[in-house]
């Protein structure tokens, strides 16, 4: 007979005891169960503990999550989070260096899990963040920058684990702790050079910041609500002032109040005249557009009524609609800030400027407004042309961004200079330097070039597969998930592989290996929803992301090994180094890109000398032959 429904047999681990084999009853309270395994072990306050997943991420059990328990699950008993939390915060105010450091690295992993970030932001925990980002100046260790990359990294791990009503109460706390202003003036601007990891947190902490802005993006205007109806009212009272408002003019009609509200919103520049709130209701950019537009008009109001005024008394069809522009615009910004995107694990390329302004994608947009009002001069532009100006005004923003101003003054700046006569010469010149690349003789010289380029990142490849990788596995519960390795000889002709305790930071020997697969045995490589493991029903839940990094290795005689790479850059190079084994072309998006940038820096070394120098479309023509040979030294 069965075991009823709501019975789950489990295994509970405690450090330094034999594991507990228990069928926890799903109806009986979670507090009594704890107390039954405390009791199993004589550990007194059984209030102090809680349970948690043994395996992958060690996930707190709550009342609202313990129906995920299953059969055969390994949990821990753990601390409880507000106790591990007050325990960790007491640490980090330690004055060892190594006891800070452990302490934020413990903070750091256990915030992955929601209910320990909750629990942690509650206890005032930003105020211990951002003492920690101070301090980090004020000590004569080595590992300053390790303190403040480690703190760095907390709030990061908060944001993306806080709940959603969490979030915005911690960017509102961090304005007020005045945490932007520490994290630039003593990390971004401080005396130490930033490195690597330190790079990578700052450009988490800005995509995470930039997110914040995801639900307005997203948020329709509801044409019929009257207080964001107010907003584009506020917007054309601050432009042509509440004198002209006809209904301050005594006896004036609903019909000549309408005619001029219409004038007045197709001067402005909405497409809708008569209902701008309509123009509001695409997602994205959504109500984000509107916010702009308002910070604009009440932070900057010169430059908003000027931009407007400006445009709404030509005649010439050259008027600039402001609201589109700045509706369009937003949609761009977001789009290059890749707002609602996750961050990504490979990049560093935060930006000092965002850091300097609590409203700094406010004050981009107030930058960019104007840019675009001076770049629809320069075009003289019309508005069949409106396309045209946002390409170009595209440009200028993104050749701007990577010189990473320091400030939103010298991005300003370094944006007067991108002018649209500049974007065309730039253009010019670059396409006059592709052109170069398309003459015969240098076809012909990369091709040349080619396959010695292909075969040095072969060997990359294959170097890299002889170093090794770990993967997870993934069964019918993630929350079980285990990590292995695998390693090619050195001599290229047996992969290595074997199970591991967890994921592994260091070497792993061959001899740590017990399984191999001999490479002559390997008849083919299948990837996506090819592979075995993809097609079992338990795998038709993994996401699209797990889906695009399976692959699978097929051999004699009928056997599969499955593999799950633990990102896209890793994935590229065992699908690249397989193939390259079994003498297939290497054809990931990663070779493309390598051979690419590296063909192209081989072309230009080997070119450097013949800088401005025309190279010709056919060799020159071969001399007639000399009419004697007299001038030819015989040896001997």
């Amino acid at each position: 007979m069965p075991p009823p429904s709501d019975i789950v047999k489990v295994a509970i681990e405690w450090p330094g005891a034999n594991a507990q084999l228990l069928e926890i009853d799903q109806k009986r309270p979670l507090a009594s169960i704890i107390k039954e395994v405390c009791d199993g072990w004589s550990l007194p306050n059984p209030e102090y503990y809680t349970l948690r997943y043994a395996d992958g991420p060690q996930l707190y059990i709550t009342e609202q999550t313990r129906s995920d328990i299953k059969n055969g699950t390994i949990l821990q008993l753990a601390i409880s989070p507000s106790r591990a939390a007050r325990q960790l915060m007491e640490r980090t105010q330690s004055s060892n260096m190594e006891t800070r450091l452990d302490a934020m690295k413990e903070l750091a992993k256990l915030s992955a899990d929601v209910t320990f970030a909750t629990e942690f932001i509650n206890m005032d925990g930003i105020i211990v963040l951002t003492r920690l980002v101070e301090s980090g100046t004020k000590l004569l260790s080595h590992s300053n920058q390790e303190i403040q990359t480690y703190a760095i990294a907390l709030i990061n791990a908060l944001f993306l684990k806080a709940p959603e009503d969490k979030r915005q109460d911690m960017a509102n706390a961090f304005a007020q702790k005045h945490l932007r202003s520490i994290i630039l003036n003593h990390v971004i601007r401080g005396n130490r050079p930033i490195k690597t990891e330190m790079a990578h947190q700052l450009y988490v902490l800005q995509v995470l910041t930039f997110n914040l802005l995801e639900e307005r993006m997203m948020t329709k205007m509801d044409p019929n609500d009257q207080a964001q109806r107010d907003i584009i009212f506020e917007l054309r009272r601050i432009a042509f002032d509440a004198e002209s408002d006809p209904s301050n003019v005594p006896g004036s009609g609903t019909e000549k109040r309408k005619a001029m509200y219409t004038k007045d919103y197709k001067m402005l520049g909405f497409t809708n005249h008569i209902n701008p709130a309509m123009d509001f209701t695409q997602t994205p950019p959504g109500m984000l557009a509107l916010d702009n537009m308002l910070y604009l008009a009440k932070v900057h109001q010169d430059t908003y009524i000027r931009i407007v005024l400006e445009n709404s008394s030509r005649e010439d069809k050259h008027e600039c609609p402001f609201g589109r522009s700045a509706i369009e615009l937003t949609k761009m910004l977001c789009e290059i800030l890749q707002v609602g995107e996750l961050p990504n694990e490979g990049r560093n390329d935060y930006h000092p400027m965002f850091f300097t302004h609590d409203r700094a994608f406010e004050e981009l947009f107030g930058i960019c407004i104007q840019l675009l009002n001076k770049t629809w001069k320069e075009m003289r532009a019309t508005a069949e042309d409106f396309n045209k100006v946002m390409q170009v005004v595209r440009e200028q923003i993104t050749r701007a961004l990577p010189s990473k101003p320091n400030s939103l003054d010298q991005f300003k700046s370094k944006l007067r200079s991108l002018s649209y006569s500049e974007i065309l010469r730039l253009r010019q010149s670059e396409r006059m330097s592709q052109d170069d690349f398309q003459s015969p003789p240098i076809v012909e010289l990369r091709e040349k070039i080619q396959p010695e380029i292909l075969e040095l990142i072969k060997q990359q490849r294959l170097n890299r597969l002889c170093e090794g990788s770990s993967f997870r596995k993934i069964g019918n519960r993630r929350r079980q998930e285990r990590f292995w390795y695998c390693r090619l000889a050195l001599n290229h002709k047996v992969l290595h592989y074997g199970d591991l305790d967890d994921n592994p930071q260091g070497e792993v020997t061959f001899e740590s290996l017990q399984e191999k697969i001999p490479v002559a045995d390997i008849k083919a490589i299948v990837t996506g929803k090819d592979c075995p493991h993809m097609k079992e029903k338990s795998a038709l839940k993994q996401n699209k992301e797990v889906l695009e990094l399976a692959f699978s290795i097929l051999y004699d005689p009928d056997e599969t090994l499955n593999f799950i790479a633990p990102n896209k850059y890793e994935y590229c190079i065992w699908i690249d180094g397989l193939s390259a084994l079994l003498g297939k072309d290497m054809s990931s998006e990663l070779t493309k890109s390598d051979l690419d940038t590296l063909l192209s820096m081989e072309m230009k070394l080997r070119l450097l000398d013949l800088e401005n120098i025309q190279i010709p479309e056919a060799p020159p023509p071969i001399p007639k032959e000399p009419s004697s040979y007299d001038f030819v030294y015989h040896y001997g």
